[in-house]
C-alpha cells in the first residue's frame, strides 16, 4: 500500500523514537553503496550496539514525529553479529523504521537499510512503485558490500541474515525470500479493488520528484515488463523473514509460496475482519511451510510508523492530508502497540537467526 500520498518531504525526514535502549546503547552510521545496476549510490543507515561511548545525535527538528537518538559512528561492539535488512513502505524512507532498527541493535544485531530510489520520500512515482525487483537488488547490494568490505565485514556473522519489511518492503522481503509475484493477478486486483491506496496511487495524478509534487499520468499495470515482474528474486544469503502488513498479498503465486525453505513470520495489523485485502497475509502464512501469523489487536497499516507529536495530527488535518497518519487505531495508544510489535520481531529474529543455524 502507497502509505502517504499528499505529505511533503519535511514530513517525511524524521527518524522515529523509542525510550533509550532496553540492552546495549546504539550506534548509527550513515553510508554510501554503490549499486551497479541502478548506476547510483545507495543511501544506507545502520544502526548497531555499542558502548554508549560517543556523540550522541539526535534526529533534527521535525514537525510530525518524534525524535530517537543514537551514538553517531560510535565503535562497534565486538564479535560477530547477526544482520537484519530493513525495507520501507512506498513513499517513506527507512528512517521511518528507526524506531524498531534501534531496538533491534540493542539487542545485539546490526541492521542496515536504504532508501530505495523511486518509491522514497520526496522520489516516488507510481510508474517505479511495483518494480519489486529493484528493491531486491538493492537488499542484495547492501548484503554483498556489509559483508565483504570494510569494518562491517568483520562484524558480521554471514550465516545469520534477515530481513524485515513494511508494506511494500514486505513484498520485497518476501521476494528476496523466493516469493514470486503474478502480473495479471496484481492487476487483477487493481481491478476489483480500484479504491485501495495503492489502485488510487496508480490511477496517477501526483508523484514526488527531487522532493516537488509532479503530476504524472495513470499506471497501467499490465504495460509492466512481465518477465521483469515475475523473475526470480531469492537470495540464498537471507535466512529469516518478518512481513508486517505485505503488500501484494493478492498476487503471490501458491506455487512459489509452497517452495519457500526458510522461516517466515508474518504481521497484520488490525483486528480480525478490518485487515484490508491488501495486505491480508493469513492465507500467505498457510501456504508457506513452517510460516507464523500474528495479528496485533486494535491496530493499523499506520501503526507502524514512528511516534507522534501531540499536535501533530490536528497539523495534518489543517495541510489537507488525508491519510490517518497520527490518528490513533483505536484505544491502543502507539506505543502500546510498537511495543508488542517490537517483542514478536525481535522474538522471531531470535529464534530463527540463532549461531549455528
Amino acid at each position: 500500500m502507497h502509505t502517504f500520498t499528499t505529505i511533503t518531504t519535511l514530513l517525511f525526514s524524521a527518524l522515529a523514537t523509542q525510550p533509550l535502549f532496553a540492552g546495549e546503547a546504539v550506534g548509527v552510521s550513515n553510508i554510501a553503496i554503490h549499486s551497479p545496476e541502478r548506476g547510483k549510490d545507495l543511501a544506507v543507515t545502520i544502526w548497531y550496539p555499542t558502548d554508549g561511548k560517543g556523540t550522541q545525535v539526535f534526529s533534527g527538528e521535525d514537525r510530525i514525529f518524534q525524535d530517537t537518538s543514537a551514538f553517531k559512528d560510535a565503535a562497534l561492539q565486538s564479535g560477530r553479529l547477526p544482520l537484519v535488512l530493513l525495507s520501507h513502505g512506498s513513499g517513506a524512507s527507512v528512517r521511518s523504521m528507526s524506531w524498531i532498527a534501534s531496538k533491534l541493535a540493542s539487542e545485539g544485531f546490526i541492521v542496515a537499510g536504504a532508501n530505495h530510489p523511486g518509491t522514497t520520500s520526496g522520489d516516488s512515482t507510481p510508474a517505479d512503485t511495483p518494480k519489486i525487483w529493484e528493491r531486491t537488488g538493492d537488499l542484495s547490494t547492501i548484503v554483498t558490500a556489509l559483508t565483504t568490505q570494510g569494518q562491517w565485514s568483520a562484524s558480521i556473522d554471514a550465516r545469520r541474515i534477515g530481513v524485515l519489511g513494511f508494506s511494500l518492503g514486505g513484498s520485497a522481503a518476501m521476494e528476496i525470500s523466493g516469493a514470486r509475484a503474478d502480473l495479471d493477478a496484481y492487476s487483477r486486483y487493481c481491478e476489483d479493488y480500484a479504491t485501495m491506496p495503492d489502485c488510487q496511487w496508480f490511477a496517477g495524478g501526483r508523484g514526488y520528484q527531487n522532493d516537488e509534487p509532479v503530476n504524472v499520468p495513470k499506471l497501467d499495470l499490465r504495460s509492466l515488463d512481465k518477465a521483469r515482474f515475475e523473475q526470480q528474486n531469492r537470495d540464498t544469503r537471507i535466512r529469516s523473514a518478518v512481513l508486517v502488513d505485505p503488500g501484494l498479498a493478492l498476487a503471490f503465486k501458491q506455487e512459489s509460496l509452497q517452495k519457500v525453505d526458510i522461516p517466515l513470520t508474518f504481521i497484520n495489523l488490525g483486528s480480525k475482519g478490518k485487515i484490508p485485502a491488501a495486505v491480508l497475509a493469513d492465507k500467505l502464512a498457510e501456504d508457506v511451510p513452517g510460516a507464523i501469523y500474528h495479528r496485533v489487536d486494535g491496530a493499523n497499516h499506520f501503526s507502524f510508523l514512528p511516534l507522534c507529536k501531540p499536535d501533530a495530527d490536528a497539523f495534518l488535518k489543517s495541510i489537507g492530508e488525508r491519510d490517518p497518519i497520527c490518528e490513533p487505531a483505536g484505544p491502543r495508544d502507539r506505543a502500546e502497540i510498537h511495543a508488542e510489535l517490537e517483542k514478536i520481531i525481535i522474538d522471531a529474529f531470535n529464534r530463527t537467526l540463532k549461531p549455528g543455524q
